[in-house]
């Protein structure tokens, strides 16, 4: 059996083809969440309550740009999932008690919060469900990639895992409420459990399920630190008034002042940049994603 192939398209047409496929993706799979329930129903308000899809997009155009014509399209629920379900666990009253999420109520708000709770549950069992859905649809694509799918799906589990948990962003609403202190080493901690690692899944899924090679894990990890960095820095630039008014003190733009900030900013993108060519990813999508995420600073 061959390996499943999209339509080819370039430049930035190609980086919305992509993003569109995700939405059709995200609609589909409501339906595995079985028969139509209030907890169902909870799942799909927060899978299409809008968002950029950056995590699961990364995952497409890392595909993308190693040329192996994997459908890895499962790869990318998985994270959204585990996105979904981190923004429901934060929005929550004994967490960051927030009413909306994207311009709308919070899923708390709209279905209280053990329904909220219950969802959350939902959508991370079924990525990991989707982890194994992905390696399957290797082993289907046949020779060469068949013979490493196994591999690829314990590896894939091992960052999910890592990164979901108490070393990753588990650990870092912890640190998020209870921080120790609010000096930079905190705040930098914060920032790579909560926000880097999710990054760090988002690229591993697309350069393992995309055909990637095994040897260079640790450089695609690397570069993810980057773009996951550039991110947050981006973010705390843009929640600057809310977050002092909020007395919120992990906020490094707030820490460190937005000038520092956009230096670093930039740095980090530099990095980013640097290592998506090594790895020889640098296609007019990722530009085009680069290009966004340089504009939300300017």
């Amino acid at each position: 059996m061959t390996a499943q192939t999209y339509p080819v398209k370039t430049g930035s047409s190609q980086f919305f083809f992509h993003k569109d496929k995700i939405e059709q993706e995200i609609a589909k799979s409501i339906s595995f969440f079985g028969a139509k329930t209030k907890l169902r129903d909870a799942c799909e308000y927060a899978l299409t309550n809008g968002g950029k899809r950056l995590r699961p997009l990364i995952v497409l155009l890392v595909a993308e740009a190693l040329g192996c014509g994997l459908n890895v399209c499962d790869a990318a629920l998985a994270v959204e999932f585990f996105h979904t379900a981190s923004l429901i666990v934060d929005d929550l009253p004994c967490m960051d008690n927030d009413d909306e999420r994207r311009s709308k109520p919070s899923l708390h708000k709209v279905y209280g919060e053990p329904i909220a709770l219950l969802a959350s549950y939902a959508l991370m069992t079924a990525g990991f469900e989707r982890i194994h859905l992905g390696a399957q649809a290797m082993r289907e694509a046949g020779p060469p990639f068949s013979t490493f799918s196994d591999r690829v799906c314990v590896l894939a589990l091992e960052v999910a895992s890592r990164c979901s948990g108490i070393l990753g962003a588990t650990g870092g609403q912890f640190l998020d409420l209870f921080p120790p202190n609010q000096n930079l080493e905190t705040v930098y901690e914060v920032i790579y459990k909560k926000t880097v690692t999710l990054f760090e899944v988002s690229f591993v899924f697309g350069w393992l399920f995309g055909g990637g090679s095994l040897d260079l894990l640790s450089q695609v990890k690397q570069m993810a630190y980057h773009l996951g960095m550039a991110f947050q820095i981006a973010d705390d630039i843009g929640d600057m008034m809310q977050d002092e008014k909020n007395q919120s003190e992990i906020n490094i733009a707030r820490l460190i002042g937005k000038e520092r900030s956009l230096l670093l900013f930039e740095e980090e993108m530099a990095n980013f940049q640097d290592h998506l060519k090594e790895l020889n990813l640098y296609t007019p999508s990722f530009e085009k994603m680069c290009g966004l995420l340089i504009k939300t600073v300017s």
